[in-house]
């Protein structure tokens, strides 16, 4: 049992004792009172037949008491009841009863989860949580529709153990900086399913669409696009025109709606990049006329109908919001393209035994193995425990045409106080050590606590420093560099064998932030671990 159930009960049973010891000490001082004022029997004031007036006191107390200890016992019922719940979980809005948004129970009310950080470890415990026998997929950007009510819990980080999401670590309950699109959300395995159980730890990497086919194939024709009720041309909600619809344009569903379907959208448009992909009724229009869901684009198509889709004409959009779900993109001639120098990452890397006396700062930030966890929790001496490090340097370099900048405004900066720097960006980059079988057996992660111009090609003057709680960003032509010195820049590699590996760095990974193409915001190296050392090579730019 937490420390925080422990510490209500014993409140709760405190406060039992509390009114039981007045009721008695009450009840002694009237039975003092009645002792020294009753009249002798027989005496004045005596009538025959009449109850006594001490009778009628004690059964007044008598019921004033009962009526008490039914109160109190009210409220601990009331009290276990929301014991019994606290931490259980729920899918909404979906189709079915296996499939929908996650929801879990805090403080006598439920509340949303948010995505960052989100992936099938997750996922698996929700489902597992509910009595499905597996996971099909975890779900992103409110695919079943806007959040009802307020998050509880955002950048939920679980090793895949743990019993509950409450077990799991994150921001705090009701911390949370996320929009009402950003809900989490699985689709869990039924007990009529006959799918391979996944395994621990999977790939980072979005699972496979199924059951999806290209928009083409549904369609006779051609599909045509246009963006309407926006502030410029160049936004505005999306607006199809299917063949055969005498000339009546619909709507797209912003169930699953990213920056990739954004992308194609301004490509196809001839509006260059995408600098936000919207779900939202900003732009106008009316939920009754969307005609498309479920859009899934790679990101480099040239059209729309390139692009795989779930549903066309009459179709199923989750809109349980006031806001409606329509999706809408923001284009810009202008953009980043942030690319990691896989040549730095592999000249940098090397192994450092540190003991966790030395990390305190990287465990409050989840930069380290479930088993370190295990260790500061075990008790003496686990301040010696060493950790095997696998370090390297990232490098990462901005070669669009304008500068990256975090999503969040300053005022919305994470200070974090034991580093004693702000975080600009929740996620920045990912660390991944994959197996020859695709299991992600060590991770790693950096949250953007300062993106400035390190190094700058000739003749481009650097804009951003962190200093003073200066602008943060990278301009182009400039680099941003995380040394391999830095705390948390790292993978911990103590849990795993000797062997190779492939070791992948993803910069922006959650792609939240607009860019010219994301083919090359990885780097996916050779690993290979020996006892003593540590060789990172062969490395190539893939996407996240």
């Amino acid at each position: 049992m937490s420390p925080s159930r422990l510490l209500t009960l014993l409140l709760l049973l405190l406060l039992v004792f509390t009114l039981l010891a007045d009721d008695a000490e009450a009840a002694r001082r009237r039975r003092r009172r009645r002792r020294k004022h009753r009249p002798a029997a027989g005496g004045k004031g005596a009538v025959e037949g009449a109850v006594p007036v001490g009778a009628r006191r004690i059964r007044r107390i008598r019921h004033t008491s009962g009526r008490r200890a039914e109160f109190v016992m009210r409220r601990l019922q009331k009290a276990k009841m929301q014991h019994d719940e606290e931490g259980k979980i729920r899918l909404v809005d979906g189709r079915m009863d296996f499939e929908g948004n996650v929801q879990i129970f805090h403080n006598n009310r439920w509340g949303n989860i948010c995505d960052d950080e989100w992936d099938k470890r997750e996922g698996e415990i929700v489902c597992k949580m509910l009595g499905f026998p597996g996971i099909k997929k975890v779900t992103h950007s409110g695919r079943y529709g806007h959040v009802r009510g307020s998050y509880w819990m955002d950048n939920l980080f679980c090793y895949g153990t743990e019993e509950s999401l409450s077990e799991c670590r994150f921001d705090g309950w009701g911390i949370h900086d996320c929009e009402l699109d950003e809900s989490a959300g699985v689709v869990c395995d039924t007990h009529f399913s006959t799918t391979t159980v996944p395994p621990t730890l999977p790939p980072r990497d979005e699972p496979v669409v199924t059951n999806k086919t290209k928009i083409s194939y549904s369609l006779e024709g051609k599909m045509q696009v246009r963006l309407v009720g926006g502030r410029t041309e160049q936004e505005g909600r999306v607006e199809v025109l299917l063949p055969g619809s005498n000339d009546t344009w619909g709507l797209i569903c912003g169930d699953g709606w990213s920056i990739l379907e954004a992308m194609v959208v301004c490509r196809q448009l001839d509006m260059k990049y995408a600098q936000a992909a919207l779900t939202t009724g900003y732009f106008g229009g009316n939920i009754s006329d969307v005609v498309l869901s479920g859009i899934k684009c790679h990101g480099n198509e040239e059209t729309l109908d390139q692009c795989l889709h779930e549903d066309v004409g009459e179709v199923f959009c989750p809109n349980p919001g006031s806001d409606p779900n329509i999706g809408g993109v923001t284009c810009i001639d202008k953009i980043a393209d942030l690319v990691p120098d896989h040549m730095e990452l592999a000249r940098s890397a090397h192994l450092e035994d540190k003991q966790l006396f030395f990390l305190q700062c990287a465990m409050e930030e989840n930069c380290l193995a479930q088993s370190a966890v295990k260790a500061q929790e075990s008790g003496y001496g686990w301040h010696l425990d060493t950790r095997r490090l696998l370090r390297f340097t990232a490098r990462i370099v901005n070669q669009g045409t304008d500068a990256f900048r975090p999503t969040l405004p300053k005022q919305y900066w994470e200070w974090h106080a034991c580093h004693m720097h702000y975080h600009s960006m929740e996620v920045f980059a990912h660390y991944d050590i994959i197996d020859d079988k695709g299991n992600r057996v060590a991770e790693g992660h950096k949250a953007s606590f300062c993106l400035e111009d390190n190094n700058c090609v000739p003749g481009v003057e650097p804009v951003f420093k962190c200093a003073n709680f200066g602008d943060q960003g990278i301009s182009p032509g400039c680099t941003d560099t995380y040394a391999y010195n830095i705390d948390c820049q790292w993978v911990d590699i103590t849990d795993i064998k000797p062997g190779t590996y492939t070791f992948k760095l993803a910069v922006n990974p959650e792609l939240k932030v607009g860019e010219m193409t994301f083919d090359n915001n990885a780097a996916v190296c050779e690993l290979i671990y020996t006892e003593t050392s540590a060789w990172v090579g062969n490395c190539s730019l893939t996407r996240p």
